[in-house]
């Protein structure tokens, strides 16, 4: 399996929409497909997608009409792309209003996109994530971080520029890089926790990119700043995006050079070697939570215990 194959197994990748950067800026094509009823809208509000339980947690995507009725001064508007003939766009409501639209209100429940992702299929998942990550962008960035001048959105969303002549400073939208790995010495995997996690939950160890470092050296620092494990070998296995609110997640496997852990207690309140049968020994008593299944640090522990001979980690029975 390549770099890529990996990644699609990762929520929130693959998505079959055509982002249509050739269309950004054509204003002409823009403003008829903003008119065409056949366009749909993923409305966001206060970084939470609108999903249908009736329907069986389906995304609502709404119409040009059903916008103009529902929502009289949208914080944004950005193109996703092209699915078929279909365009689709974010439609980011404002963050200010205590509650949404009563109109959109009728027709679904806004939901923290984490929390619905593992019921949603592939194309919507990653479809919502597009959207929040989009809006999210738009929402940080009212204002030049120049000269403080207040700036509009151009090319179809994918810039913003400073209203100040003297300025006139663009923005881009950007995404955060944070590696995530899984630490493996000899036939054990290394896990650590956060106090502010779930009782039981480890996870791999992570960390963001600093400026001025590759991302290589950001995997022996952050394990070693966090465990005071020393890695002697890093090897990419594939990405994520993980729009909460911005990052990219990067996900390695590393080798340990010996198995000394020192916690720093401001990073970690634990962490510790896990050989195989003791974490299917956890899940299965109930005294071990692992991340949700959305996310790139279950894949990278999965292909590790997988390697095992106890059989698919989704296969073991949880307490």
């Amino acid at each position: 399996m390549d770099h890529y194959q990996r990644s699609l197994r990762n929520n929130f990748t693959g998505g079959p929409i055509d982002r249509a950067t050739e269309r950004r800026r054509d204003e002409t094509w823009l403003a008829a497909r903003q008119e065409d009823e056949t366009t749909r809208l993923v409305p966001v509000w206060q970084s939470k997608n609108l999903l249908n339980r009736r329907a069986g947690l389906k995304p609502v995507f709404l119409s040009p009409s059903q916008v103009r009725e529902n929502v009289h001064a949208p914080d944004s508007t950005i193109l996703l792309g092209i699915e078929g003939d279909r365009a689709y766009f974010a439609v980011g409501l404002s963050s200010l209003d205590e509650t949404p639209p009563a109109g959109l209100a009728e027709l679904g429940q806004f939901r923290d996109l984490r929390q619905v992702a593992p019921l949603l299929d592939e194309r919507d998942s990653a479809l919502l994530a597009f959207a929040r990550a989009m809006v999210y962008w738009h929402r940080r960035h009212r204002f030049c971080g120049d000269c403080g001048s207040p700036t509009v959105s151009m090319e179809a969303g994918y810039m913003r520029v400073c209203t100040n002549d003297d300025c006139g400073q663009r923005q881009f939208p950007r995404t955060d890089p944070a590696i995530i790995v899984l630490v493996t010495c000899g036939e054990r995997g290394l896990l650590g926790r956060k106090p502010i996690w779930p009782e039981g939950m480890y996870s791999t160890i992570a960390g963001f990119v600093e400026p001025g470092e590759s991302i290589e050296d950001a995997v022996l620092r952050e394990v070693q700043e966090e465990t005071g494990v020393r890695v002697v070998e890093v090897c990419y296995q594939s990405s994520q995006p993980w729009p909460f609110p911005t990052s990219l997640m990067l996900g390695f496997r590393a080798r340990a050079k010996d198995g000394t852990i020192q916690v720093d207690e401001d990073e970690l309140e634990h962490a510790r070697w896990f050989t195989r049968e003791e974490l299917k020994r956890g899940l299965e008593q109930g005294a071990l939570r692992l991340p949700p299944e959305i996310s790139i640090s279950r894949r990278l522990i999965e292909g590790w215990f997988d390697e095992g001979d106890l059989g698919p980690l989704r296969e073991v029975r949880l307490g």
